[in-house]
């Protein structure tokens, strides 16, 4: 029976947005490159999305992992379908699109791992995307260990965890949010309520996100173990918090080796060129803005952001998605702005992002704060703007602008002007204070690189991750034969 259980065989299913499934797919490459036999599912309609968006020097454009199994690692790939047709607009009709997620979804996904539970070696391992509200009931109906993916900064982490203390307090779901600073998060020295996430700054606090977010955060504090892409020197305070709770591992950032040249695209839309454009600029002249994969901002912002950038004088890449208002309206440009910006600008509906801020011609990134956008910007050396949207990026902009010091904020006011975007941005990228933000850059970046070092934080970290693992899985071979694996206690072996 022991033999069975030699090779861990972990399922991977990350949340069905870019920002989850980047870090996933290199999370499984990571697992699988350490022995792990990874079964990587996406849904039908993400994996649709991938392959539509390759071009056709791309040949494996059916099997992301392809490429991995050729150098001999033990990647397979499965989809299924999360209820909706491949037609339907999914970011039209969102709410919809997660009602989808929150019922219907979790009957295919379980038919998929009642497959696998049968396949050789026998799958042993459900690592989830946190917002998933089903990952507890299937890991217990198959006995697998149960690994919660947290793949946002452990500061979102702790605020969801401790809902119910923000709650009490009266900062959250009450009938009149308090607006004084929130100083009793455990391992959160202090947070201003503009700095929570957009859904816990919101009135209506039933939303069919919240109820999403209310079933996968009473879940979590079920896993058997939770990961974290982020960095324990970053966040130590918070991270050891977290980690009195329950094992809680930072193993960020997941970046493939060689971050900029990535072994395969996983983007969700064709990706533009924009190197040949870039070698004709000078060295850090060239802004970067991009708001993501996924939020969406309002005509009147990009029309001030765009008359901002005109006014500016400063060179600048942007993308803007067809859909970056709203899937039915994909005119929101000034009239004739184009041509006014000429050899200044080059606006773009996607592109390999990594490549471009690691161009020595870009010089500072206007972003919504995502994570990935966060922790790529760090690799690079690149200095934000900060320009939050939506969710987690409120408080990203925190950690950035107000406690590493590696960015500042794009509006300081409710709205944004075109004014106040031309001068800002024209003085982040020609003014003296810059030089204190790529200092402030350099130092969070060696963070990063000590912390993925062999000896560093996150590679230890890792490696005990795996253990445990392996020591829940030898626990629950155990348990299904009537006695508890002697090998180890309670599986917390955590790395401080």
């Amino acid at each position: 029976m022991a033999s069975h259980y030699q090779k861990p065989h972990a399922i991977l299913i990350p949340y069905p947005y870019q920002g989850h499934i980047t870090p996933f797919v290199y999370l499984a490459i990571k697992l699988a490159s350490h022995g792990f036999t990874i079964t990587f599912v996406n849904t039908h309609y993400i994996h649709s999305k991938i392959s539509n968006s390759q071009t056709q020097r791309h040949s494996n454009k059916d099997d992301l992992f392809a490429k991995a199994r050729e150098n001999g690692l033990d990647i397979r790939y499965a989809t299924v379908n999360d209820g909706f047709p491949l037609g339907f607009d999914r970011s039209l009709n969102h709410d919809q699109f997660v009602e989808g997620l929150l019922h219907v979804f979790s009957a295919h996904f379980d038919e998929v791992v009642g497959n696998l539970v049968k396949s050789d070696p026998p799958v042993t391992c459900l690592i989830a995307d946190t917002f998933y509200v089903w990952p507890l009931m299937i890991a217990e109906k198959y006995n697998l260990v149960y690994v919660s993916f947290w793949t946002e900064p452990a500061l979102v982490l702790t605020l969801y965890y401790h809902m119910e203390l923000l709650k009490k307090n009266g900062h959250f779901a009450s009938q009149d949010n308090r607006k004084d600073t929130i100083d009793y998060i455990p391992g959160v020295e202090a947070i201003e309520p503009r700095d929570l996430m957009s859904y816990l700054q919101a009135t209506d606090i039933w939303t069919v996100v919240h109820r999403v977010i209310y079933k996968a955060f009473t879940d979590i504090k079920k896993a058997d173990i939770i990961i974290c892409n982020t960095v324990q020197e970053l966040e130590f305070d918070t991270l050891s918090a977290l980690n009195k709770k329950q094992p809680t591992y930072a193993i960020g950032p997941i970046f493939p080796s060689g971050l900029t040249k990535a072994p395969f695209s996983i983007s969700l839309w064709s990706e533009s060129d924009c190197s040949q454009w870039l070698n004709n600029k000078p060295n850090t002249s060239v802004l970067y803005v991009s708001f993501g994969s996924y939020a969406h901002t309002s005509k009147e912002d990009i029309l001030e952001i765009a008359h901002g950038l005109q006014l500016s004088g400063v060179n600048f890449i942007w993308v803007l998605r067809p859909d970056i208002v709203s899937s039915d309206e994909t005119d929101f440009l000034p009239v004739g702005f184009e041509e006014c910006i000429k050899d200044r600008g080059l606006i773009v509906p996607w592109c390999k992002q990594i490549e471009v801020i690691s161009h020595p011609a870009i010089g500072g990134f206007l972003t919504h704060c995502g994570w990935n956008s966060t922790l790529e910007s760090i690799w690079c050396g690149i200095p934000l703007i900060c320009f939050p949207l939506l969710t987690d990026q409120f408080t990203n902009r925190k950690l950035v602008v107000n406690d590493w010091k590696i960015g500042i904020n794009l509006c300081d006011k409710k709205r944004v002007t075109h004014e106040e975007v031309a001068e800002k941005v024209s003085n982040f990228m020609c003014g003296d204070s810059t030089q204190e933000l790529r200092k402030a850059m350099k130092e969070v970046r060696k963070t990063l690189e000590n912390a993925l070092g062999q000896d560093g934080s996150s590679e230890k970290n890792f490696h005990q991750f795996m253990e445990d693992i392996k020591v829940n899985i030898r626990k629950r071979a155990g348990l299904s034969n009537g006695h508890v694996s002697p090998l180890h206690q309670n599986g917390n072996g955590l790395a401080h």
